[in-house]
């Protein structure tokens, strides 16, 4: 799948020290005019790693082009691609400029570079060496000066030993290479990206849904999330879409969390509810120094609510307990 559009400034949700280093990493490589390979398990976001990189660069003016490699066949990637002339197959009714000639100026993004055949991968290396494309059926080249920004969530050093990937066509993607760590690695992101989720899916749907109860937060920062960001995304879009209340409970998140709820156990989580509660305001209150009007604002209730939650679960508000524990 492929579509051509503008780049503008992404939001990314995350303080954490692996997204700190990541987003520091694509502060300094935006500015330049190296090849950038974005490596992280599948909903982990890496085109909006690959946006962000585009639009600090003095390319952000010129289009972002991306490009599914995995969702097209071999001989329509290479035509959407590089482009066609006129009689260079059936079909081929008028010349066609390639998205490398559309991304001139600006960045091509190759998603799931790990899906192109070799015969297309000696085509992009020439792409990288000599800045020039040849369409489909052409024999005069056609001068390019493209960004380009590969994305993959395999492992290209055995597809490399496996004979499936290019050596020398890694080195060029691989100037500068990102990993995006899994949410899993990176759980004090999962209340801000949540409640941003929820903010655009109740605004989406004119939901009057402000808040998710600290029950729930819980559940979803326990949770491993095998589906990264993503999964997280439907989870809330499906808690909002459900909900009778202006609450996001517990009952509102999908079945497996429900489950962890009722003391059941779920894939990603062996916690009961309230070893996830404990444990997630435990943590709150030690980022917080056990400032008790900081630790409610980092959980996004009411001092209340934090008191409630304290004494219903057996959670001590001093931090002379726990350190005496």
């Amino acid at each position: 799948m492929t579509r051509r559009e503008d780049c503008r400034a992404p939001r990314i949700v995350g303080a954490s020290r692996p997204m700190r280093d990541v987003l520091e990493i694509v502060g300094r490589v935006a500015r330049t005019r190296s090849t950038v390979l974005i490596q992280g398990e599948t909903g982990t976001g890496k085109e909006l790693i690959a946006r962000a990189i585009h639009a600090a660069s003095p390319r952000a003016v010129k289009s972002f082009v991306p490009v599914d490699c995995s969702a097209l066949a071999e001989g329509v990637l290479e035509s959407e691609l590089f482009g066609h002339v006129k009689g260079a197959f059936t079909g081929a009714v008028i010349d066609k400029r390639g998205l490398f000639e559309t991304a001139h100026a600006g960045t091509c993004f190759l998603d799931e570079i790990g899906e192109v055949t070799p015969c297309v991968q000696a085509k992009l290396l020439r792409v990288l060496q000599e800045h020039e494309i040849k369409r489909v059926g052409g024999t005069d080249s056609v001068g390019v000066d493209v960004r380009v920004i590969a994305a993959t969530n395999r492992d290209l050093g055995a597809l490399i030993d496996g004979g499936q990937f290019r050596e020398d066509l890694f080195y060029r993607l691989s100037v500068v290479t990102l990993q995006i760590p899994p949410l899993r690695d990176r759980r004090e992101d999962i209340p801000p990206l949540a409640e941003h989720f929820l903010r655009v899916y109740a605004s989406a749907n004119g939901r009057r849904v402000a808040e998710i109860a600290p029950e729930a937060m819980a559940l979803l920062v326990a949770y491993d999330w095998p589906g990264n960001i993503r999964e997280l995304q439907h989870a809330i879009e499906r808690a909002v879409a459900l909900t009778t209340a202006s609450v996001v409970r517990p009952d509102d998140l999908p079945p497996k969390f429900a489950a962890t709820a009722r003391g059941e156990d779920v894939p990603g989580s062996a916690l009961s509810l309230r070893g996830v509660v404990t444990r997630h305001v435990n943590h709150v209150l030690r980022e917080a120094h056990w400032n008790k009007k900081l630790a409610a604002q980092l959980l996004g209730v009411h001092r209340r609510t934090l008191y409630r939650l304290t004494k219903r679960y057996g959670i001590s508000l001093s931090e002379r307990d726990h350190h005496h524990a």
